[in-house]
């Protein structure tokens, strides 16, 4: 049953106050992912009182490297079917995946999950298909009675302006605020939602996590990296201050001062310095330049650090790219796959969760042990790729069909059309079906041999 006006305001503010103890946190990681400069925090132990075009050069020193390390490893995944061991084709329930164009909004719960450490999906009744939406942590907050439940008590949503929507496993319930940040709430309106999961009611909201641990809260990616973002800014601040004032030779002169702005302006410009008078004791000299490699290689090294830790191949944050083999291009990339598969393993989980939960609202069976398909995003070149199937049909004898959903840059949809007109020409073609029937026929006795 619905929660009365008084329930839903208590329940609304209690998850409130989570989305405020999380919220400090989460702010920081989106303005390392947004490039923001912060003034609250100054760069490097900046004084507050220190010239202004030092405080300039501090504030475009932030070229943080955290979103690139983001965006490596969401580009790894992208989830292109929806398919059972023993159907082939995609289940009936993709039809909902594809018309919430989920194809593209994927790549931002990904991308959220990764950063933040958590994003969310909720499913709710739509026509013709229920209705899937991807959140970010700080658009939803969800309250668990345990970490380890699969659904949470309730979720409350952050809309446009002073509009926020709570959900529990009974109802939508419509709320204002005064503000934006959701002080105090005002009851709109609830509408039952209906929403079951192996038939008990469900608060339809899924959660995507970028990893599993029994121990510590899940904070994403973002988070653990800031200091070593934090030492490559400071080390980037410190390259441009030595290049402003250092870099090109500062002139001196002893035993003159000038008499206005303008008059030390010209012989600062001048590659000629003359006065009118020429006391004997005016003295011109200059200073050496600064050397810049230090900084530049203390940066290169901070940011080859950072990949290490991150799991990030060097080259796609250095930009360096020169004579690495397809061997050393691979092997540099091993670990970083070793996470994307890691990040596929626990959001493609989320994603049945959440397929499964619309096949139910749709009254369509999903198979328990359907899995998504993850598109083959690792680089290699249509030929690499035909050489190495080519090897596993000669060597292992694996059916060349079976292969043509791992060839790289080839939709699913195409595949799919492939294997049918394979198929025609199967029934087409005289020879071809008495093979298909003797192998059907062989699997079958090997099977009951073994069911023997």
């Amino acid at each position: 049953m619905a929660l009365d006006q008084a329930e839903a305001l208590a329940l609304a503010d209690e998850v409130r106050r989570i989305r405020e103890a999380e919220r400090e946190r989460l702010d920081v990681i989106r303005s390392y992912l947004r490039d923001d400069p912060d003034e609250d925090r100054p760069l490097g132990g900046l004084p507050p009182d220190a010239p202004a075009d030092v405080r300039r050069l501090a504030r475009v020193a932030r070229v943080n490297v955290l979103k690139y390390v983001v965006n490596a490893r969401v580009q790894g995944m992208y989830v292109e079917g929806f398919q059972s061991p023993d159907q082939p084709g995609n289940l009936a329930v993709w039809e909902a995946w594809q018309r919430n164009r989920f194809a593209a909004r994927q790549i931002g719960v990904h991308r959220a999950a990764i950063a933040y450490g958590a994003a969310f999906v909720v499913v709710l009744p739509g026509d013709p298909v229920p209705v899937m939406r991807g959140y970010s942590p700080r658009q939803l907050t969800a309250a668990y009675s345990s970490p380890d439940d699969d659904w949470p008590r309730a979720a409350l949503i952050k809309g446009r302006g002073n509009r926020w929507r709570l959900i529990d496993d009974q109802a939508v319930y419509e709320l204002r605020s005064p503000g934006e940040t959701g002080e105090r709430f005002e009851f709109v309106g609830a509408e039952d939602h209906g929403v079951t999961y192996d038939g008990e009611p469900v608060c339809p909201v899924v959660r995507y996590r970028d990893t599993d641990d029994l121990d510590d809260p899940v904070r994403g990616v973002v988070q653990p990296l800031i200091p070593l973002q934090d030492q490559i800014n400071v080390t980037t601040f410190g390259l441009l201050v030595a290049q402003h004032y250092g870099a090109f030779r500062q002139r001196y002169i002893i035993g003159w001062l000038a008499e206005s702005e303008q008059q030390a302006a010209k012989m600062g410009a001048a590659r000629l310095m003359t006065f009118e008078d020429s006391p004997q004791d005016v003295q011109v000299g200059e200073f050496a330049q600064t050397d810049l490699r230090g900084y530049i290689e203390s940066r290169e090294a901070s940011i080859r650090h950072l990949a290490t830790v991150s799991q990030t191949p060097a080259h796609e944050l250095l930009g360096e790219l020169v004579n690495l083999s397809a061997e050393a291009l691979e092997a540099a990339r091993a670990s970083h796959h070793a996470a994307v598969e890691e990040h596929r393993a626990i959001c493609g989980e989320a994603h049945e969760q959440a397929l499964t939960l619309a096949g139910e609202l749709m009254g369509v069976p999903v198979d328990p042990s359907a899995s998504v398909l993850w598109r083959d995003t690792r680089v290699r070149s249509l030929g690499e790729a035909a050489q190495a199937f080519g090897a596993l049909v000669r060597e292992l004898g694996v059916p060349p069909r079976e292969l043509w959903r791992r060839i790289p840059g080839i939709p699913q949809h195409e595949v799919e059309a492939w294997l049918a007109a394979a198929e025609e020409d199967d029934a087409r073609d005289p020879l071809a079906r008495l093979s298909a029937e003797l192998r059907r026929q062989t699997e079958g006795e090997t099977a009951s041999a073994g069911a023997r």
